[in-house]
């Protein structure tokens, strides 16, 4: 059998090698099979159909040096590409795992037809060329889309943070302005010291946020120092500190089971109160928001709960990474005061840092919810770093 037929008559056993692999990436480690095979099967088809139709010489040397010809089999191929890059980016994906989904779908397809000992035949070197011409033709296209994706979405993320540093800096500014001239009146001398105090604080919290996010970006991980906590403790000292900011919103807090365990207990309230942060600014007012925190015998599972509109399907996949969530028009990001829209990605982070992870769900009837899990005794995870260890701890 040829390879291209031999490729459109085995999709199933091909996608359940690629399946395997693709779960094995950290990434793809709680995706279902759905999310998993993505657009594997368009890519495969598209592949195979491409191989088998006519190619002249001067469009196979295009192809060689990436500038793949004309046709439909060949565009079905680059949009299917296209579209798995930019999913796969959503999913929290980096450059070299997408490379390696291509790496292990181009070794499956040539193991599984070796192992069918297929007839010789006069074309076999032609269509091993063919494959590997289609497979890097995908490749290319797959991390040209990657790549445009995350720099458009930089781009957009650094105008954002440059907005929203402005204003804390205008009003420090202002307020230093100001100070001379009130020099002998002591209450508008206060007022304006507590105004460069609060918009400082902004300042740093923006800064933190954004230098976590390139720790974890650059591969280090999210940094964390487990001790001895208790989780009831903690959820309760956050609840009643958003009670008093929020004393119009409905803010309950259920515990159960053993709360108490080794974690970093500033990152763990970091992501808790990121996720009843984002609750009450994106939740409806009609419904409370609830914190719960339970434990089983192996975990603690943190719940934050909130109503109103569901997130659109579209946007769950990419919730948790700020460079392209919120990028739909019918659901733009909207950022609280002194957040630059990274709080749903530091607390997956934290969330990982710790050995667990981060769930969400959302629908009409039963509302958002976001669901961390994280082990008793969590062993701090942390990446290969690009820069050196002691660059990144001077960050």
């Amino acid at each position: 059998m040829r390879l291209a037929d031999f490729i459109l008559a085995n999709v199933e056993p091909i996608l359940a090698g690629w399946e395997v692999f693709a779960r094995s990436i950290g990434a793809g480690e709680h995706l279902d099979q759905l999310a998993l095979r993505d657009h594997a099967p368009q890519i495969l088809q598209a592949t195979a159909r491409d191989m088998k139709s006519p190619q002249t010489a001067a469009e196979r040397v295009n192809k060689s040096e990436g500038r793949s010809h004309t046709g439909e089999d060949s565009e079905a191929l680059d949009g299917a590409s296209t579209a798995h890059a930019v999913e796969r980016l959503g999913l929290g994906f980096d450059m070299l795992e997408v490379m390696s989904e291509y790496r292990a779908l181009r070794a499956s397809v040539l193991q599984l037809w070796h192992a069918s000992s297929p007839a010789a035949h006069e074309r076999d070197v032609d269509d091993l060329t063919r494959f590997n011409e289609s497979i890097d033709q995908s490749l290319s296209k797959a991390v040209a889309s990657y790549t445009q994706r995350v720099d458009q979405a930089r781009d957009m993320f650094l105008a954002i943070l440059s907005h929203d540093l402005r204003n804390p800096l205008g009003a420090i500014a202002m307020s230093a302005h100001v100070l001379p001239m009130v020099s002998n009146d002591k209450a508008e001398i206060v007022e304006c010291g507590l105004r460069i105090t609060r918009s400082a604080s902004v300042m740093e919290r923006m800064i933190s946020d954004l230098l976590d996010y390139t720790r974890t970006r650059l591969g280090a991980g999210m940094p964390v120092n487990p001790a001895p906590m208790d989780l009831a403790v903690l959820g309760r000292e956050l609840i009643e500190e958003f009670r008093a900011a929020h004393p119009k919103r409905m803010i309950e807090f259920h515990t159960e089971g053993e709360l108490k365990g080794r974690w970093d207990s500033d990152r763990i309230r970091q992501a808790i109160s990121n996720l009843v942060g984002n609750a009450i600014q994106h939740g409806s007012a009609d419904f409370p928001v609830t914190l719960s925190i339970s434990g089983t015998r192996s975990e603690v599972v943190i719940g934050v709960h909130s109503g109103g509109n569901p997130i659109p399907p579209g946007e769950l996949p990419k919730i948790f990474d700020p460079l392209i969530r919120g990028s739909s028009a019918d659901h733009p990001q909207k950022n609280r005061p002194g957040s630059i829209g990274m709080g749903l990605y530091i607390a997956r982070e934290v969330a990982k840092s710790h050995g667990g992870r981060i769930d969400v769900t959302s629908t009409v009837k039963d509302g958002t919810t976001f669901t961390i899990r994280v082990p008793y005794e969590s062993a701090p995870r942390a990446g290969q770093p690009i820069l050196d260890v002691e660059h990144i701890a001077k960050m």
